[in-house]
């Protein structure tokens, strides 16, 4: 998720000042590298390897220079490569905001829009998801998820014969905060979604015991949340010289490494930072670009964060 714009000056400054002269120049260089995809398990539709999510950051209501602030995430968002941007009803003002800033940018025909379905009631499911389209003002949705397991069963079956219909391209389901992994399993085993989404980042890696390996043997991708812990991580280490390592990836700041981290895992498909910065979500962008740690790297960036942060 995203982090409030102050703390995440400090750390771009932090890191850049740690860094020096030359981590600037890879950094040019990363901005120019081919982007990192992965393909879509179930279809092999390639995706950036981050993407974008509004969770807080686009609930701005109807205050028109955040919402124009919000466009220019979404332009800067686009002009560095990012196509999935994710949303639910749960979100505020936050799906109105992306279908104006969609609106004025002229409806990008590269956007994957990923969307949730959020309602204790199945009979009202099929309202809540067209009331969904019509506020991102989109002709159909690429991806819709039921929202935190939220009466999964009769959603799921909505959105299964919506892609029968074929008024639905990917299907799937999603949890945060660690929570309800078991039930997140039995779901994966037998429904056939194409996609999951889950909490991880680098100090939060339970799924990679037992939903990623599923992920991988049921063909399903993987999009990750809270890969910042809403902030939080980004916060504790704003202060931290950036470790030697970042240079290896081609990381100028914590929040590249931080998201490199993530994408590096084979299982995952996508991670969504979400932000209200345009500079931030440049800076993310470059983590879909350069060279990701190896497994020997990743246990070191562990190790690092989980004593500095």
């Amino acid at each position: 998720m995203g982090m409030p714009s102050r703390q995440r000056r400090l750390l771009l400054q932090a890191s850049l000042a740690a860094a020096g002269m030359a981590v600037s120049t890879r950094g040019a260089a990363a901005a120019g590298a081919p982007l990192l995809t992965r393909p879509i398990s179930s279809s092999g539709e390639l995706l950036p390897v981050v993407g974008l999510g509004s969770w807080i950051t686009f609930n701005v209501g109807n205050d028109p220079a955040a919402r124009a602030v919000s466009t220019e995430v979404v332009r800067t968002f686009f002009a560095g490569g990012g196509r999935l941007i994710d949303s639910s009803p749960m979100y505020g003002s936050a799906q109105d905001v992306i279908g104006d800033a969609l609106a004025r940018l002229r409806h990008p025909n590269t956007l994957f829009s990923a969307d949730k379905v959020w309602i204790g009631s199945g009979e009202r499911g099929p309202a809540q998801i067209e009331a969904s389209r019509q506020l991102w003002r989109v002709s159909r949705f690429d991806l819709l998820q039921v929202h935190n397991l939220l009466a999964w069963e009769e959603h799921l079956r909505t959105l299964f014969a919506m892609k029968a219909a074929k008024r639905l391209r990917y299907v799937g389901i999603t949890t945060s905060e660690g929570r309800r992994h078991g039930e997140i399993v039995k779901i994966m085993q037998t429904q056939p979604i194409d996609f999951v989404q889950v909490s991880y980042n680098i100090l939060d890696r339970e799924v990679e015991q037992r939903i990623l390996p599923l992920a991988r043997e049921r063909k399903i991708a993987v999009i990750a949340n809270r890969p910042f812990r809403q902030g939080d991580l980004t916060q504790a280490l704003a202060s931290k010289r950036v470790p030697g390592w970042a240079a290896e990836i081609g990381c100028t700041t914590w929040a590249q490494a931080l998201l490199k981290f993530i994408v590096a895992h084979p299982d995952i498909t996508c991670a969504i930072p979400a932000t209200s910065n345009p500079a931030h979500a440049r800076d993310n962008m470059l983590a879909a670009r350069g060279p990701l740690p190896d497994a020997a790297l990743r246990k070191r960036m562990i190790a690092d964060v989980e004593r500095l942060a």
